[in-house]
């Protein structure tokens, strides 16, 4: 059982494919973002690989069903997430088709028009089915961060009306939090944040305690992401964020973040006194 008061430590929930207010498309993608450089180097292997595949049986497939096959496999790279991958996976595509599949074979030139067609018609799709599938990424990404945001000021709001008891509600607001700014972790923890934390100020910035004027590269030296919960003009504790600060350009998602852990600040403030007594 949790004490009374703010002491109480956990973890956000894990997303969950039903939970409106987690940023899934974030998640999905989590693998891949941090894996660029291999994504990348498969987007470029693979097609190459298929290609040589489908050389041994250029007899039976016709050119044209194995264009298709690897238009498929350029989609597969856009769905990473990464535009980059999806081009690299369409030249790579281009590239293996040239040397594979049309004559004359292992060579960079072709000699058929109709191939010649046919590869440059392939270089195209691979480049705009990839550019298509990034952009229905990012609008889907888009519409979870607006379900998160969303889910955001609804759970303020009933923290405001005092509807959520206490321990729910540090529950639930981490679980939005960590919704809200598509993070990895969220944990709530007792005491003032460290001097190596980026702090969320309640106009929706990110403020760096140590230096200014940081670059992006100076920026990424910090661990975590802090958002402070204070009671009577005192820090008395913070909820540290997981998050790649690269993914944090969102003001309003910022805003709402920080609105969240002042308003469970003066619910638990609130609810204190009256849980202490409760408990003695």
């Amino acid at each position: 059982m949790p004490t009374p008061g703010l002491d109480t430590t956990l973890t956000g929930n894990p997303f969950h494919p039903t939970d409106p207010g987690g940023c899934v498309v974030c998640m999905e993608m989590a693998w891949y973002r941090h894996h660029r450089v291999l994504t990348r180097l498969l987007a470029v292997v693979v097609p190459i690989a298929v290609s040589a595949a489908l050389q041994l049986a250029v007899g039976w497939i016709p050119n044209s069903a194995s264009a298709l096959t690897l238009v498929l496999l350029v989609v597969g790279a856009a769905a990473t997430g990464d535009r980059l991958a999806g081009a690299l996976a369409a030249v790579s595509s281009t590239v293996g088709f040239d040397l594979f599949l049309t004559q004359p074979y292992f060579q960079l030139r072709i000699e058929d028009p109709e191939e010649i067609e046919l590869a440059v018609l392939l270089l195209l799709v691979g480049l705009a089915v990839s550019e298509l599938a990034a952009w229905g990424l990012r609008q889907n990404s888009e519409a979870s961060r607006q379900t998160a945001y969303l889910k955001g000021v609804l759970e303020s709001a009933d923290l405001a009306a005092g509807s959520a008891d206490l321990d729910d509600g540090l529950e639930r607001v981490a679980g939005t939090i960590r919704g809200l700014l598509c993070a990895e972790q969220v944990t709530y923890e007792h005491g003032a944040h460290d001097a190596f934390a980026a702090v969320i100020q309640p106009d929706g910035t990110l403020r760096y305690p140590l230096e200014t004027g940081l670059s992006s590269l100076s920026r990424s030296r910090y661990s975590h992401i802090a958002i402070p919960v204070t009671q009577q003009g005192s820090e008395i504790g913070h909820f540290r964020v997981v998050a790649p600060q690269s993914d944090l350009r969102d003001p309003e998602m910022l805003r709402v973040a920080g609105l969240l852990a002042a308003q469970w600040s003066l619910r638990a403030s609130a609810d204190t006194p009256h849980r202490s007594g409760r408990s003695s």
